[in-house]
């Protein structure tokens, strides 16, 4: 069974995911550097060509192919449950951990990854933190819907998010709804 990283940008669903990985001896994978790696081409790249609906078609296509392998730790893109389809697919073979954060502590992961050059294509073309509060409610629901366990990553250290989570997935077996820290 896979365990699942989904949340909104810069919940920390990378950082997390690879700590997860290196614990639990797994395999890490990012489902947005799989796209990249499959088109060869980054995601900014990709949207600013070819618009956003076929990168989603690209995640689509990725999600499908990640989801039918084993023992993984999977981050995901911030979009990733808007396709219905793929979050089925995720849950299929997976445990799937929500990571949310607030707003304004998302905003300045967010700033502090501009200022090192990691390039996040907007979404709403509104002002960062408006959007990450629009985009947040429009998807909480689905995320919500999707999540066998959610963390607020908002004030915890990446590894005390990282016990939190393998904590209740070996409690859990992977099945149960439930909340870690927050």
């Amino acid at each position: 069974m896979n365990i699942v990283l989904i949340g909104y940008r810069c919940c920390g669903k990378t950082t997390v995911g690879q700590d997860l990985a290196r614990e639990l001896g797994r395999y890490f994978v990012d489902s947005d550097r799989f796209v990249e790696e499959k088109t060869g081409c980054p995601v900014e790249a990709i949207i600013r060509s070819m618009g956003w609906n076929h990168f989603r078609q690209l995640e689509k296509e990725s999600v499908g192919e990640i989801s039918r392998k084993d023992n993984l730790v999977v981050a995901t893109g911030g979009g990733v449950v808007l396709d219905g389809e793929n979050a089925s697919r995720l849950k299929r073979n997976g445990w799937v951990v929500w990571l949310k954060g607030r707003a304004e502590v998302l905003r300045e992961r967010m700033d502090r990854d501009q200022r090192l050059d990691k390039i996040r294509p907007p979404l709403t073309g509104n002002d960062p933190l408006e959007e990450i509060i629009l985009v947040s409610e429009q998807r909480n629901a689905l995320y919500e819907q999707a999540a066998n366990f959610t963390v607020d990553t908002s004030d915890f250290s990446i590894k005390d998010v990282a016990d939190s989570i393998i904590k209740a997935f070996r409690k859990n077996g992977g099945r149960k709804r439930s909340h870690g820290v927050r």
